[in-house]
């Protein structure tokens, strides 16, 4: 289904846009919400009820949240009953079976499966309503009055299925007015190519490696191979997701908004900490938000501020999805960031080419306890890692990846992106070419390809 999306986009992106520009300023917004939902009711058009519903629940809440600007119990009413539906939808689609599942583990008792598909990105869209709702009730942001704007602001293809996480304050004045220019244009082109082939050229081809790895029989591979194995993954989920928020972004450029940063070089971080402020951006502030600052951030002392964060990295790692891995996986960087704030810190900043090779080593670890969901793949699996076991299989793999894994570990460095920055872009002509070149392997491997998996999609 992803791989088809894909290239249902390639088709449905000239005709967007064409309909998207020659459309009255006035009614872009209605262009784009219809050109939204059709996108979204392409891909899973049972589940194009609930984008409805969550549309007029939360433009509803707004509406009434200015109604009663000074009546404290009406509008936690409203606040609530937002909450409660965006909450409500996400745990119920995500999290039944879930929650059935361990209730049954612990009681004895047996509950049938629901048989229930997570929605697309209704992980990334309900955080955006709800992020509305709040900043309306601490009239932060002006309830909206045109339902249709609010709409738009809620299925922007763009964005929809996989992020970044757009906070209505961030696109509250382009809503109403922006300006489509060709300089616009250019760079979101630039950036919607430059992440197809993060996605497509990178991604696609080092999750091939990692794909490899997760079938074999994990008793039979060599240590080298484990770990051959965890960097291949680390830089297909990087580039992966980060590809998409380029593309996003780009498309969101020719469309005249300006969508939010969502990667920022994250394997340079100097820490953890600084990992986080690089790395999906746009979910560590929408939780530092509405999450951390409102518990009390760390203004209370270091009992409750150490409280804080384990609240808010069990959340971040349960919203990741429905297993006690990804659970887990929100503890490790909780441990981690207290041990950083204070016990490490001192000497991290004292010596930035040890801490920067510790984070690498960490996310490394990190990035296991992410990919494998079974507990006892996963202990077998860091026992390959940490208990040395030769072999010599990893070599064959480095062989044949070992082009796709030194471009990714490249990338993922700002060395070329200051080169093209000093020199292409005096060069447009050759930057051009490079640009064309991209979209057409990119567009050839789409085409002749069936491994194309977008990681995010099922968050």
């Amino acid at each position: 289904m992803v791989f088809s999306s894909l290239l249902f986009l390639f088709r449905f992106l000239p005709v967007c846009l064409l309909a998207y520009y020659l459309a009255p300023k006035r009614l872009k917004n209605l262009v784009l919400m219809l050109a939204s939902l059709f996108f979204y009711a392409w891909g899973e058009v049972r589940y194009l009820p609930i984008m409805l519903a969550s549309i007029l629940v939360d433009y509803g809440c707004g509406q009434g949240l200015k109604r009663f600007p000074e009546n404290k119990a009406m509008r936690r009413f409203f606040l609530g009953l937002s909450m409660f539906f965006n909450l409500g939808m996400l745990f119920f689609f995500k999290y039944t079976n879930f929650f059935l599942e361990n209730i049954g583990a612990l009681t004895g008792l047996s509950f049938p499966q629901m048989g229930l598909t997570l929605p697309l990105g209704i992980s990334f869209y309900t955080f955006q309503t709800m992020s509305y709702t709040i900043d309306v009730y601490l009239k932060k942001v002006e309830p909206e009055d045109n339902i249709i704007d609010f709409g738009a602001f809620v299925v922007l293809f763009p964005q929809l299925i996989a992020g970044p996480i757009v906070k209505y304050s961030d696109v509250a004045k382009e809503l109403k007015s922006r300006r489509l220019t060709p300089d616009g244009l250019t760079e979101g082109v630039r950036l919607f190519i430059m992440g197809l082939g993060s996605k497509v050229l990178i991604a696609n081809n080092v999750g091939a490696l990692w794909t490899d790895v997760e079938g074999m029989a994990l008793s039979a591979i060599s240590t080298p191979m484990a770990w051959l194995g965890a960097l291949a993954f680390s830089l297909q989920i990087y580039f992966d997701f980060s590809g998409y928020s380029l593309m996003a972004i780009g498309l969101g450029r020719m469309l005249g908004f300006n969508f939010p940063q969502n990667f920022n070089y994250p394997y340079t971080a100097v820490s953890i900490t600084d990992f986080w402020r690089r790395w999906h951006m746009t979910l560590s502030s929408w939780f530092r938000e509405y999450v951390y600052i409102p518990l009390g951030g760390n203004r209370a002392g270091t009992a409750k501020t150490i409280r804080n964060m384990l609240i808010v990295w069990a959340a971040t790692g349960f919203w990741h999805g429905a297993s006690w891995n990804f659970v887990l996986w929100g503890l490790f960087f909780f441990v981690m960031l207290v041990l950083e704030k204070w016990v490490l810190a001192p000497f991290m900043d004292k010596h930035r080419l040890l801490s920067r090779v510790w984070v690498l080593f960490l996310l490394l670890l990190s990035w296991m306890l992410f990919a494998i969901t079974d507990f006892s793949r996963l202990a077998e699996y860091f026992t390959r890692m940490f208990v040395f076991t030769g072999g010599s299989d990893w070599l064959y793999y480095l062989r044949c990846y070992g082009v796709s894994l030194l471009l990714g570990c490249v990338l993922s460095m700002p060395v070329l992106k200051k080169l093209y920055d000093k020199v292409l872009c005096r060069h447009p002509a050759v930057e051009m070419l490079l640009l064309a070149g991209v979209l057409l392997l990119s567009t050839a491997y789409l085409v002749d390809a069936t491994y194309n998996p977008f990681l995010y999609f099922r968050f």
